[in-house]
């Protein structure tokens, strides 16, 4: 895959969190003008069609996936984000996307304040009909924790996912109960996979119990939690990235410290974000020969969200195993 490069350091927290009402307002624009036909969209696949089958929105191809996983042929999937070179956080609106949400029969975001731009561009649209699945809400986690904050990153929590599939079920035999016997089949199917990977969590846990991880940023943290790693990066560090802020300069040695003292046996990085502070966090573990794990945010080009975590795991237990 293609690695992109973002320099965090230089964004601010609403760039990253926020959608820009300016890119908002001119697709709102241009979709009630009739342009919407002549927008061209790298991100977003083509708005189906009336008789294409139950007209899914997800905000990124791994919520896209997930539902295609189990709709199947009664289904037709839009993926606001479907390119693993674009971060999700920087997405600016366009009027194609704003039509496959004001077509959108379901409608599957993210929630947690990751993904904003879905319900601000869904009331742009004036859909009040498709129902909408959080997986943030979903989830069960506590999005106002008394410390620190939410990890909005809940794709990577195997029984959250479990979770959205069964609401998944329920919703496409709602709105289409002829598929019915259909979308549970398929939903046992995936629930027989995910079963799986957390067994491999479970494998690597009875292992690798106790064993300190570093992270540059909060994405796998479910992951590497469920596997019993402890994180040991500093907090002031991984929020500092994820928010676009400097590290201050006692955190940034403190993180670079961990490797030469054998604190942590390895480093998980989101490789779609990058910058001068996160590079030495990345050389520093390469010079103690600390092994380094890259995982993304969207799908892998190529992949579905089962072959994507399976890579992620054996990824993570073989750098740990020492292959």
């Amino acid at each position: 895959m293609t690695r992109m490069t973002f320099d965090l350091e230089r964004l601010t927290p609403p760039v990253k969190k926020l959608l820009s009402i300016t890119a908002l307002a001119a697709a709102t624009a241009l979709a009630l003008s009739g342009c919407a036909s002549a927008s061209t969209d790298a991100g977003a696949t083509d708005a189906p069609t009336n008789d294409s089958g139950v007209r899914i929105v997800a905000s990124t191809d791994v919520y896209g996936d997930i539902a295609k996983q189990i709709g199947g042929d009664r289904v037709s999937v839009t993926s606001i984000i479907d390119d693993p070179d674009k971060d999700p956080h920087e997405y600016e609106a366009d009027a194609r996307t704003q039509l496959s949400l004001s077509k959108a029969q379901l409608v599957i975001e993210n929630g947690g304040g990751y993904d904003d731009f879905v319900e601000k561009m869904l009331s742009a649209a004036d859909n009040k009909v498709a129902p909408v699945l959080n997986a943030a809400d979903i989830s069960g986690f506590d999005q106002k924790p008394a410390e620190g904050e939410f990890n909005e990153h809940v794709w990577y929590d195997f029984p959250t996912v479990q979770k959205l599939t069964d609401e998944l079920v329920n919703q496409l035999s709602a709105i289409d109960p002829e598929g019915a016997t259909s979308y549970e089949k398929n939903a046992e199917t995936f629930e027989v996979q995910l079963t799986a990977l957390e067994q491999q969590e479970k494998d690597i846990k009875a292992s690798f119990a106790g064993a300190g991880a570093a992270i540059t940023e909060p994405v796998p943290l479910y992951m590497l939690t469920a596997a019993g790693l402890v994180n040991k990066t500093p907090t002031a560090f991984s929020e500092a990235i994820e928010e676009g802020t400097d590290v201050p300069a006692d955190v940034l040695k403190q993180t670079t410290d961990q490797f030469s003292s054998g604190e942590v046996k390895v480093l998980v990085y989101n490789e779609q974000t990058s910058g001068a502070q996160t590079e030495l966090v990345l050389t520093a573990a390469k010079d103690s020969k600390v092994p380094v794990v890259p995982v993304t945010e969207t799908l892998p080009a190529g992949s579905d969200y089962i072959s994507w975590m399976t890579t992620n795991l054996n990824a993570l237990q073989g750098a740990l195993s020492g292959k």
